[in-house]
């Protein structure tokens, strides 16, 4: 069964201008590694664009964007007027087998943004899909999750290192810029879906916290 393994990067918006500063502080401040630069995905929009600075933690990364206004106002800017400077947009999970998962998000109904996005990178085959917001809302102030697999690391290899692509960059940006020309509102998973008898499980002691127990 394909499901969520481990938190693959987190993207954060950033307030106009404000992109530097906050590369300064993870980098500087936190230890991170800046591992691409993109200062226009979209260069060729008349409309509007945004930046994307990525940052290696190791085991996941950080990506910052910044939008880019021309002829109309970014929705990477409209969400950072709405939730505030160095914003959590959306988190990406790494799920291991990324076609399995897929299969399993429609048995539930959830519902995605777009099409999977498929790119090689320096360690091979990347996949990664976007789903619709957490909430019924403007596209642009949405909050929502990424699904992603890079099939090394489901091999066993522990080099892998978080790589992001301005393919990937793009493809994201245009999938929520169509979706906000759309006035598509939907959110992520019709809660309806969820059995009348569903009951929350016991909790399941972690091993760490049974070795912590003596600590108490």
């Amino acid at each position: 069964m394909s499901t969520v393994r481990r938190v693959d990067h987190v993207t954060y918006v950033v307030a106009k201008g404000m992109i530097e500063k906050w590369a300064w502080y993870h980098i500087e401040v936190e230890g991170a590694r800046l591992i691409n630069r993109i200062d226009d995905v979209d260069p060729g929009n008349p409309d509007s664009s945004m930046k994307i600075w990525c940052f290696d933690y190791g085991a996941f990364g950080v990506a910052l964007v910044e939008g880019i206004d021309r002829e109309k106002k970014s929705h990477v800017t409209a969400f950072a007027e709405r939730h505030g400077d160095h914003s959590i947009q959306h988190v990406a999970y790494d799920v291991g087998d990324l076609d399995a998962f897929i299969g399993r998000l429609h048995a539930h109904g959830v519902r995605l943004q777009g099409d999977v996005v498929v790119k090689r990178d320096a360690f091979g085959v990347l996949k990664q899909v976007f789903c619709k917001g957490y909430s019924s809302q403007d596209v642009a102030d949405a909050v929502f999750p990424e699904y992603v697999a890079r099939p090394l690391l489901s091999a066993g290899r522990n080099d892998v290192r978080i790589t992001f692509s301005q393919q990937a960059g793009n493809a994201f940006y245009r999938q929520i810029e169509k979706a906000r020309a759309e006035n598509d509102t939907s959110a992520l998973i019709d809660f309806s879906r969820m059995p009348m008898d569903w009951r929350v499980p016991e909790p399941t002691p972690h091993a760490r916290n049974e070795a912590d127990k003596g600590l108490a």
